[in-house]
């Protein structure tokens, strides 16, 4: 057997989702993994030599005794909640990136363990439509706070302005976030 097909098939990823395992998706196509690597890029040169940690996809969330998950992107400002094997506790930030398998968990069972466990914010990145969802923790809840949309380039520079391009981490005053780095190079 070929080496390469032997580690694929030794190398499987999962969730535990409420007790269940899950395996996962394919191997994510390139516009995700862009999308990814893209907020990845913004939070890892923003956070640099500050506190906080980013972390790409791929990495295990320890969130419940049913539940460890592996999100697509997430900021952990604790140092102790990053162990050998992967993050433990709520991160600070969570973004997930839809795809048609995974689209009505990380808007369902994902996003409320997110919120019991305390996570502050959650995106949820539709690649397709270009478009974030950026939710809150307010009272307990995650609150859709605002939905950001890229424009498409056939519209009139008029037709562009009610468009929300870009907004604010709640974690942090002085980071812009725009959605043409998050979406750059994205087809």
């Amino acid at each position: 057997m070929n080496a390469n097909l032997a580690y694929r098939e030794e190398y499987v990823q999962d969730e535990l989702i409420n007790g269940q395992v899950v395996l996962m998706s394919p191997s994510p196509v390139s516009n995700h993994v862009l999308v990814t690597g893209n907020i990845y890029a913004i939070f890892s040169v923003y956070l640099k030599g500050k506190k906080c940690i980013p972390f790409q996809d791929g990495l295990d969330l320890y969130l419940t005794e049913k539940d460890r998950f592996e999100p697509d992107f997430m900021v952990v400002c604790d140092p102790n909640k990053v162990k050998y094997n992967g993050v433990h506790g709520a991160p600070d930030l969570v973004a997930e990136v839809l795809s048609p398998s995974t689209a009505k968990r990380d808007r369902g069972y994902k996003k409320q363990v997110y919120e019991q466990c305390g996570v502050q914010e959650y995106w949820l990145v539709n690649v397709a439509e270009k478009s974030l969802e950026q939710y809150l923790l307010a009272e307990g809840r995650l609150e859709l706070a605002e939905v950001y949309t890229l424009p498409p380039d056939y519209l009139t520079e008029e037709e562009k302005e009610p468009y929300l391009t870009e907004f604010k981490c709640s974690l942090y005053d002085d980071l812009l976030i725009k959605l043409e780095d998050v979406f750059y190079r994205v087809k």
